[in-house]
């Protein structure tokens, strides 16, 4: 009985989550590897210019920047491709694979020191990563993309995107102004809550185009476009505060704290607008949790480790990239830098 259940388990992941699947994972390959050009090229522009931490755009004359910038844009068209064929609690934790691939480049490129207990991180987010996978719920079956506004304008997600909306204002005229170069998660913060708001309007916009390619046209619907201008506004500002937290903090320290925060906002809003949990079983949502808490207590380990140097004890605080930059420094990146706390 028991080998039954097993194929009946492998039976259960439909075409449509395979596809998801192999596209969300090398959606990750390319995005990992993007981290690591784009720091390289933002760290060359700021040799020259004024850095995008505060406030400059000369990245955007570096050509290793655009190098790095075109790497993720083939990495997020095969996310954005894998968002139309599976559900987005599949999809999104498959994104712990850039945060190993972007650790493991750090480390060889950027010499931003991986330890022991950092691969250790790794191997733990692959195991969460795969039991999600093998737990995650079949695609929604939707046949027009009035169908996902419909849900996208029920009161429960409404709710959810106006807290969001709120939250992000206040975050860019209120908190960046004062601790957008000392709390990393000021710019994180924005990021990831612009980003579950691109995902829900990426995988509506792929659905959309699915449909259309298989004979049903949506783009005569006025809500493909809304969705399209949606998905064009959150990259865009994504994109943005992006930039300037790598600029501002160590690559092993930003990709994985917004990938959790990215993660966890993604999931809570798939889980709120496509009801995901209601087409499973308490066992595989408890399950899908336990794989989630696997990829968290990974990429804690991933953070932690770059505040360890070889034989010392780690300190709460280190010193920023750029005093590591000027030869002062170590390698840990803070959460919070030093000056901020003389300030009484």
């Amino acid at each position: 009985m028991e080998s039954g259940s097993w194929r009946d388990s492998y039976r259960g992941m439909s075409s449509d989550n395979i596809k998801g699947l192999v596209l969300a994972l090398s959606s990750s390959v390319f995005i990992g590897a993007s981290f690591i050009v784009k720091k390289k090229g933002l760290k060359k522009a700021g040799a020259s210019g004024i850095r995008a931490g505060s406030g400059g755009y000369s990245y955007l004359y570096e050509p290793l920047w655009w190098v790095g910038m075109i790497t993720m844009i083939v990495g997020e068209i095969a996310n954005f491709a894998a968002y139309a064929f599976a559900p987005a609690i599949l999809v999104t934790p498959l994104g712990a694979l850039s945060i190993i691939i972007s650790a493991v480049l750090a480390h060889i490129i950027l010499r931003e020191r991986l330890h022991i207990f950092g691969i250790l991180g790794c191997v733990l987010c692959v195991v969460g990563s795969t039991t999600i996978v093998l737990h995650a719920p079949q695609e929604r079956e939707i046949e027009s993309v009035k169908e996902v506004w419909d849900l996208a304008t029920e009161p429960a997600f409404l709710f959810y995107a106006a807290l969001v909306i709120t939250a992000v204002f206040i975050l860019v005229f209120h908190f960046i102004p004062d601790y957008g170069q000392t709390h990393i998660m000021v710019y994180i913060g924005v990021c990831s809550l612009v980003g579950s708001l691109s995902v829900m309007s990426v995988k509506a916009l792929g659905i959309a185009l699915k449909l259309t390619l298989s004979g049903m046209n949506q783009l005569t619907y006025p809500q493909t476009w809304v969705f399209a201008i949606v998905v064009i506004t959150c990259v865009l500002t994504q994109m943005n505060y992006l930039n300037k937290a790598l600029d501002t903090f160590n690559t092993a320290v930003v990709s994985p704290i917004y990938y959790v925060m990215f993660t966890s906002l993604t999931i809570l809003a798939s889980v709120i607008m496509f009801k995901d949990w209601d087409r499973q079983s308490p066992t595989q949502i408890v399950t899908e949790m336990c794989g989630f808490v696997t990829i968290l207590s990974g990429t804690f380990l991933l953070h932690k480790t770059k505040d360890m140097a070889d034989g010392s004890p780690s300190l709460p605080v280190r010193l920023s990239k750029h005093a590591e930059e000027d030869g002062f420094g170590s390698e840990g990146i803070p959460l919070r830098r030093q000056d901020s706390l003389r300030s009484p």
